[in-house]
């Protein structure tokens, strides 16, 4: 994608990334019982410190009680009510598998649908839930606070942050004017300025959140941020959001002359992010997508996933081909917004980020089986999830294991090894 890229959307390449990407096999590991491993994590925290990282933002959602694969959005446009799917095999099988209610993710308890709020009983209820599939816990952060800090003066802050979960453009859009202020906030806190960086893991869809974050701290000035932050603004003043309406009021200044992190440096790592927004790199520092991808193709083209039909709906159930909702939640799918006001807004945003609209486009873009966004280093790493299991909650269809405490040790590594290789 180009600089200044003004909120176009990823342009889905299928060419071959070349040095952009590598491959890694993942060796799972108990943390907490094995000392090697956090002897390693002492020595990774000295490099992340030695490079300016100061603050670890870790920022995700719920896999449970979400339409995360997006079906909503693809029954409204047509889907089997209108028979778009017959003439394709296994079509119908696979939107059986990704349909919410279907899908085996249990609902949260007392029907607890998003937005979520980013509080601590949420996040306490989601540890007793969920524990660590897609989730970054409690004893997650805890663990990553006191290995990484272990021989340092000066410790680095480890933040969990919990958005909406609405997996829609206004949702994704309202979380990334959020995510602007708390930006803000750090930087102010913790005295932040030039040498000093703020790192964020974002899992699944929270990764597009921090697409449209790149696109908003551009420092040119585009049409397309002042309509998004005038859409926001609207609706904010029509259903009560204060809080985002004094967001925008207070960071738009800072991001006209670029000083929203006062000269800190934003870093992004994405986990199992669908491929969709457009990023622009001009505000970021590093940018490392990390996607769980086991090789299935037999065309050489091992930075594709499979989509074939309709073998995948035989492989999904055991994520043999490693994160399916990072394939299949692609332009077209979302869930549906619940209100009049918000179905509208939505519908304004969509034509700033995303033209790609049909349940036919959907497939199309699906189809495309691309991994790795157009900017930014990647990583197809095998956590070795597949193993054989049909529980979904094993695996949650391969989106679950970038957040176990097994990929604590692994994540890190990777992330300070592309880190210490920026300029």
């Amino acid at each position: 994608m180009p600089a200044e890229n003004s909120f176009q959307h990823d342009v889905m390449s299928r060419k071959n990334p070349g040095g952009r990407i590598t491959v890694r096999e993942v060796t799972p590991l108990a943390l907490s019982n094995s000392s090697s491993g956090q002897d390693a994590m002492a020595t990774l925290g000295i490099r992340l410190s030695q490079t300016g990282v100061r603050v670890i933002v870790l920022l995700h959602g719920s896999i449970m009680g979400t339409d995360v694969f997006g079906v909503q959005r693809l029954d409204e446009l047509g889907g089997l009510k209108r028979g778009y799917s017959r003439g394709v095999a296994g079509l119908d099988a696979l939107l059986a598998l990704m349909r919410e209610n279907d899908d085996g993710f249990s609902p949260l308890p007392n029907g607890m649908k998003p937005p979520l709020p980013n509080d601590d009983s949420t996040k306490r209820l989601l540890d007793e839930q969920i524990g660590d599939a897609g989730n970054f816990t409690n004893a997650y952060v805890e663990l990553m606070r006191q290995s990484l800090n272990r021989n340092l003066d000066r410790p680095i802050h480890c933040i969990r942050e919990l958005w909406s979960s609405e997996h829609h453009h206004l949702g994704r859009a309202l979380a990334a004017v959020s995510m602007l202020g708390r930006l803000r906030d750090w930087c102010e806190v913790h005295g932040l300025g030039q040498g000093d960086r703020i790192l964020i893991q974002a899992h699944g869809q929270a990764g597009l959140v921090l697409a449209l974050v790149s696109n908003l701290l551009c420092v040119a000035s585009t049409s397309s941020r002042t309509r998004l932050l005038d859409l926001l603004s609207a609706f904010a003043s029509q259903v009560n959001r204060p809080d985002i309406t004094s967001t925008i009021r207070r960071v738009t200044p800072f991001l006209s002359n670029g000083t929203l992190l006062n000269g800190a440096v934003l870093d992004v790592i994405t986990l199992g992010t669908p491929v969709r927004y457009g990023w622009d790199p001009s505000g970021l520092g590093m940018l490392l997508h990390i996607v769980n991808h086991r090789n299935l193709r037999t065309d050489g083209k091992v930075w594709l996933s499979k989509m074939e039909l309709p073998q995948i709906t035989m492989e999904m159930p055991i994520a043999w081909g490693g994160d399916y909702i990072q394939q299949l939640a692609v332009a077209g799918s979302d869930a549906l917004p619940t209100t009049d006001a918000a179905k509208a807004t939505n519908k304004d945003l969509w034509e700033i980020v995303e033209p790609f609209d049909g349940f036919e486009r959907w497939l199309e873009c699906a189809r495309r089986a691309v991994r790795i966004p157009s900017e930014g280093l990647g990583i197809l790493a095998d956590y070795k999830d597949s193993t054989g299991s049909t529980n979904v909650r094993d695996h949650y269809f391969g989106h679950a294991v970038y957040t176990r405490l097994s990929s604590l040790l692994f994540n890190t590594t990777e992330i300070v090894q592309a880190l210490c290789h920026v300029p």
